[in-house]
């Protein structure tokens, strides 16, 4: 067993690719992008899912299933005096093909189509709550499974999402490398985020050496010099237009700190964003 402190109020253990969460505030919310498919058992309190576009609400004994290298922003409160504890299981590329190598239907038929990309609020059935009944002591962290155990969960996790919908066989036993995804676009839609240059070619289906080359026949700056520019333009369309200060907008474009922000503002426009807009 391994525990991350993530702060006075927060608290998460991981078994085996297996997590149990503990939130004792509602202070924030937390980008997720896992590279792995998951679902997310809500046990108590409720869990908010904004990819931007819509909210998904799940509340106390409701799962969802969310796809591999999916980017959503989750917030986990307290519901109805109840604070947030949740179970994460996260089926990795290994599991998924041991698993694919022990089910007897090996092949998955040609017209059966994948799921759509984007997360699912599963329907509550017998073999998930099942599966979750028998977790749930385990959020005692005096009590340690063993990681066969654990393995088994994980299975049972599996099996319960092919018997929901045909469509998960052809969507978790694809094996394939991830497409390549337009760079432009994914640059412009996450500017504001703290990507490292590995995860920006991750997410944009390259190697690292791939994402260079193809970074550089569409811009003459480099990743981060590129960044750096659309979050300036960005800020300064929002000060411009909008009316807004410094302190309103240098951590909504993704600066650290107003002074960095500053720094960078002044090097890019010859002025500093408070003489600018007086």
């Amino acid at each position: 067993m391994t525990d991350e402190q993530l702060g006075p109020m927060k608290l998460i253990f991981n078994y085996n690719d297996i997590f149990y969460s503990f939130f004792y505030d509602d202070l924030s919310g937390c980008i997720h992008r896992s590279r792995e498919y998951a679902i997310n058992y809500v046990y108590s309190g409720e869990m908010i899912l904004d990819n931007g576009t819509e909210q998904i609400h799940v509340g106390k004994g409701e799962c969802v299933f969310i796809p591999r290298d999916h980017h959503i922003t989750m917030y986990k409160k307290t519901k109805d005096g109840e604070h947030y504890c949740g179970i994460f299981l996260m089926f990795t590329r290994r599991f998924l093909r041991e698993m694919y190598s022990k089910l007897e239907q090996r092949k998955v038929p040609a017209n059966i189509p994948k799921l759509d990309s984007g997360v699912i609020k599963l329907p509550k059935t017998v073999e998930l709550a099942s599966l979750f009944a028998s977790m749930t002591p385990y959020f005692d962290p005096e009590v340690k499974p063993k990681d066969d155990f654990m393995n088994l969960k994980l299975q049972e996790g599996l099996l319960a999402l092919l018997h929901i919908d045909k469509r998960f066989a052809p969507t978790l036993f694809d094996f394939n490398e991830p497409w390549k995804i337009d760079i432009m676009e994914f640059m412009n839609e996450n500017y504001m985020y703290e990507f490292t240059m590995e995860e920006m070619a991750h997410y944009t289906g390259r190697s690292l050496a791939t994402f260079k080359r193809d970074f550089k026949k569409i811009s003459d700056l480099t990743p981060e010099k590129w960044l750096i520019r659309k979050r300036l333009e960005v800020a300064y369309a929002k000060m411009k237009e909008g009316g807004k200060k410094v302190v309103d907008v240098y951590a909504e474009v993704g600066f650290k700190n107003p002074s960095h922000f500053s720094t960078a503002f002044k090097k890019q426009y010859g002025i500093s964003p408070t003489a600018a807009f007086v």
